[in-house]
């Protein structure tokens, strides 16, 4: 296999049983795409080189770094546009993603299909890689339509809906609650919406004032507290990563470092020798 050549997809899925959303990791040197159009937006960041995209009549060209944005059903090309190729990361959104924060329900429309937002676009990649790595459904429901209303709310002709969510500290807290009962198979976000007559964007604006940090990521630290302890009695971490919710080692492994700094199997190690 050519590795100058190259596509991976990834499917994830929006919560437990939601709506799937694709994602492509590509490099090319000499693909050129015929022309096409997607029933979803679709969102990029070129990550290398430059690629050149034929669009609504005309040519436009992005560089690493950059945010393309092509909108639903709009017939487009893509090739690069120069000698060394071109690499990026895309997701392909289903309209209602990046229209749940803002006012009136029409759909976003982007006068520019290229932005500038090293901010965002550095969102947008870490999510991508992420969860091209370990699609987790709580995962990609807390971190995507965020980041696509975000996107829609910086760069579209949309107006934002209003950031302020009445009784926020309670909203939060019931989603806590019902995370931590079902740290197995958690609930989708938009089914605990709906129970509490919000859209997703509310809930999720919700738990990030009040808690500081998304759902997913509160769940994750709230297992490896979780983790911590069946380490301590003894348990392999082998064993720990599905008896807490973690899909398997490797994940369990990631979110130990990330909130302790070490991997289970160094904690372990650590507490047993001590104790």
């Amino acid at each position: 296999m050519d590795v100058r050549e190259c596509a991976r997809w990834t499917r994830a899925r929006l919560g437990r049983c939601g709506p799937a959303l694709d994602l492509l990791t590509a490099r090319f040197d000499r693909h050129t795409y015929a022309p096409h159009a997607h029933a979803e937006y679709t969102v990029g960041v070129t990550v290398g080189g430059l690629e050149a995209i034929a669009y609504r009549g005309g040519r436009i060209v992005s560089g690493p770094g950059s945010i393309v944005v092509l909108e639903p059903g709009e017939i487009h090309t893509g090739g690069p546009a120069a000698s060394e190729g071109y690499a990026y990361q895309a997701l392909y959104a289903a309209p209602d993603l990046l229209t749940d924060g803002t006012r009136g329900g029409a759909l976003p429309h982007f006068r520019e299909p290229v932005l500038d937002d090293p901010a965002l676009a550095a969102a947008l990649r870490a999510a991508h890689t992420d969860l091209a790595r370990c699609p987790d459904p709580l995962e990609a429901e807390s971190r995507l339509p965020w980041l696509l209303t975000a996107l829609a709310h910086r760069h579209s002709t949309a107006r934002a809906a209003g950031d302020t969510v009445p009784g926020a500290g309670r909203v939060a807290r019931a989603v806590r609650d019902r995370l931590a009962d079902e740290l197995h198979a958690p609930p989708s976000l938009a089914a605990l919406a709906a129970d509490l007559g919000l859209s997703r964007y509310q809930l999720l604006r919700a738990f990030r004032t009040t808690m500081g940090i998304p759902p997913y990521a509160w769940l994750a630290q709230y297992r490896v507290t979780r983790a911590r302890a069946l380490l301590e009695s003894g348990l392999r971490p082998a064993e720990v990563a599905g008896l807490v919710g973690f899909a398997d080692q490797a994940h369990l492994t990631r979110w130990f470092r990330r909130v302790l700094g070490v991997t289970p199997a160094a904690y372990r190690n650590s507490v047993q020798d001590g104790g």
